[in-house]
């Protein structure tokens, strides 16, 4: 306990630092999954996806990061175990922190698809077993997120080939696709709008002060989703349709209309990302401050400090400006051939598969998610619209982060160990 007292400002500004450094990193590669669908389509060019991304995901992680944020700083290990030497626990969560960040790194130089969902657990696992064995580690909740990494793919591809089969049906069949388009592209709008909605007000505002009833939540989802429905409408009327692009091609002015239904998915997207993929820089973040402000308590329940939310969705953005183009460039070309409509479904059930997650508490990877959706598109067209090289390397990344950022935050903990004392 004198070691946290005599080091508490040290402890603070490393992970501060370390945090952020990891926010930078999930700003820079994996952000590339909410935008990069827009950008490959052609719906949104990079700047622009820079600008929405940067403000929804900053959003997200301030509105409704907070609870995944629990399950990543006390879910994965039992921090009561530490209690004799809670300076053991804030070194740690420092190790995973740096070492997650330093695999993201290492994996993104290199080209490898990785989640930082998994680096970051990779990280904690690697520290807890290097310090104190098996027994801090809550098995149960490790199979869980395990199990969501193989659950959340699947969920989203059955969402996105549901939706895309629904355009299909109700809008490229319809006698004159354009207006299809302008017809239902509305009620899409309100679904999105109406599932992030529901999550922020039920989910996300405690730590604001805003305890709202699931009636209220619901019911405020509801008016909330039907504006930006009654919005999007009206924009789409705006739109202005060329009859040479009907007779050239009938599809061309759907996904013209798509286009514009796209930059409100991209939005959806990040604001889904930043909710949920902010608790992997700030959860090893939330933990260590607990750990300084609390040390006879470790294990309880604490608040979570809204500065800490803030970090992490400065850092996401930070990283997002300063290096996300190159890899929102790489994922929009290279994954698969994407228009409008085939976006704009992807990005549909693959936010609404990481707010959900979000909802339950439950940390998935957006990777894996947006891969499904992306797959559950391509299948509604058929095996060869699937990029099976691509895939491949996505699960050779997945199969390598965990134990890689394990190994790095092992070495790392050794090192904080013999330079704190």
């Amino acid at each position: 306990m004198s070691m946290i007292a005599q080091h508490a400002e040290l402890y603070l500004a490393l992970a501060c630092l370390f945090g952020f450094f990891m926010a930078w990193g999930i700003g820079a590669n994996d952000v590339a999954n909410a935008m990069g669908t827009s950008v490959g389509s052609g719906a949104v060019k990079i700047w622009q996806a820079v600008l929405i991304a940067g403000t929804f995901e900053f959003l997200g992680a301030w509105l409704a990061g907070g609870q995944v944020t629990q399950t990543i700083s006390k879910g994965l290990i039992h921090p009561d175990i530490f209690a004799s030497d809670p300076h053991i626990l804030a070194t740690g969560m420092l190790a995973a922190l740096l070492g997650a960040a330093t695999f993201l790194v290492f994996a993104s130089m290199r080209g490898l698809p990785v989640s930082t969902g998994q680096s970051i657990i990779g990280g904690i696992l690697g520290f807890a077993l290097v310090a104190a064995g098996v027994d801090p580690v809550n098995w149960g909740a490790i199979v869980s997120i395990v199990l969501s990494w193989i659950t959340s793919p699947i969920i989203a591809g059955a969402i996105a080939f549901v939706l895309f089969e629904s355009i299909r049906r109700l809008i490229l069949n319809h006698e004159h696709p354009a207006e299809g388009a302008r017809l239902y592209t509305p009620y899409y709008v309100f679904l999105a709008a109406f599932v992030i909605c529901l999550v922020t007000l039920e989910k996300g505002l405690s730590h604001l002060g805003l305890n709202l009833s699931l009636a209220t939540s619901i019911g405020g989802a509801i008016a909330l989703g039907v504006v930006a429905a009654g919005i999007s409408k009206l924009l789409l009327n705006r739109i202005k349709l060329a009859p040479e692009n009907e007779a050239v091609d009938r599809y061309r002015n759907v996904e013209r209309v798509f286009g514009y239904a796209q930059i409100f998915t991209a939005a959806t997207m990040a604001f889904a990302h930043g909710s949920n993929d902010v608790a992997n820089a700030i959860g090893p973040v939330a933990a260590v401050v607990n750990v300084v402000e609390n040390p006879q308590q470790i294990g309880g329940q604490s608040e979570l400090a809204g500065w800490v939310l803030l970090l992490g969705g400065a850092g996401i953005v930070f990283g997002l400006a300063t290096y996300g183009y190159r890899v929102m460039r790489t994922i929009g070309a290279g994954i698969t051939e994407l228009t409008p409509t085939r976006g704009f479904s992807a990005e549909l059930s693959a936010a609404t598969t990481v707010v959900l997650a979000t909802w339950f508490g439950i940390p998935v990877s957006t990777t894996q998610t947006l891969v499904g959706a992306v797959l559950g598109v391509g299948l509604a067209r058929g095996m060869r619209a699937l990029d099976l090289s691509v895939l491949g390397s996505v699960v050779t990344g997945w199969l390598l982060t965990v134990p890689g950022a394990a190994v790095f935050a092992a070495v790392y903990y050794f090192v904080l160990r013999a330079v704190i004392g």
